[in-house]
């Protein structure tokens, strides 16, 4: 699925406190956690783009652009995706939604990605967000670009930081997954994340 209408864009500008190094990095199997999120990512949009304070090591894709936070200081990922937003107005691209993906969840069902595109036609909300198992993954979302000023706004002058703080008080509809045998939404934070990570890609079929 190519939809023109969804910018997919990976946060990828944590400080990955917690595993001690650029987790964006780290190889699990044979690619770098940001590899296995961009083989799935790329496939399924025009365009790609990464938010990174980092300096990158990936293979140069015309359909991929990097670009650093709009606001410095490592603010969380509701500064990511403002700078989504902020990079589709300063470059005139049409894009109308953003879907945001994490770089520390490489197992994630790309069926998520299915359900954006038809969510963006039934007007329902301008948030969404990927639920599964009783657990809301905040960022797993579809972001309306017409939420900018009011996320800019909260940003800068009510300091919003959590993503589901301002989710909540925004408003946000929920994607609900089924997650029975294998748990697509394993996310890695420290080095023991890694390993068991590393367990789960020998029964992992990738999709």
């Amino acid at each position: 699925m190519n939809d023109y209408n969804i910018l997919a864009v990976v946060l990828a500008g944590g400080k990955s406190k917690r595993f001690g190094e650029d987790k964006n990095q780290a190889k699990l199997g044979n690619l770098t956690l940001l590899e296995h999120v961009l083989a799935k990512v790329t496939k399924k949009f025009k365009k790609t783009l990464i938010i990174s304070n980092q300096n990158l090591n990936i293979k140069k894709l015309n359909s991929i652009t990097i670009v650093p936070d709009c606001i410095q200081g490592n603010l969380g990922p509701l500064v990511g995706v403002l700078t989504a937003m902020k990079w589709i107005k300063k470059n005139n691209e049409e894009f109308q939604w953003i879907a945001t993906f994490p770089c520390d969840t490489p197992f994630f069902d790309t069926s998520i990605i299915e359900q954006y595109k038809s969510k963006i036609n039934q007007s329902e909300s301008l948030l969404y967000f990927v639920k599964s198992n009783e657990k809301r993954h905040n960022i797993f979302g579809l972001w309306s670009t017409k939420l900018i000023d009011t996320l800019e706004k909260d940003l800068v002058d009510n300091n919003y930081r959590k993503v589901e703080r301002w989710a909540d008080k925004i408003g946000v509809k929920i994607i609900n997954i089924k997650n029975d045998k294998f748990n697509s939404f394993f996310n890695i934070n420290t080095k023991t994340d890694l390993e068991e990570a590393n367990k789960l890609l020998k029964e992992y079929k990738n999709d």
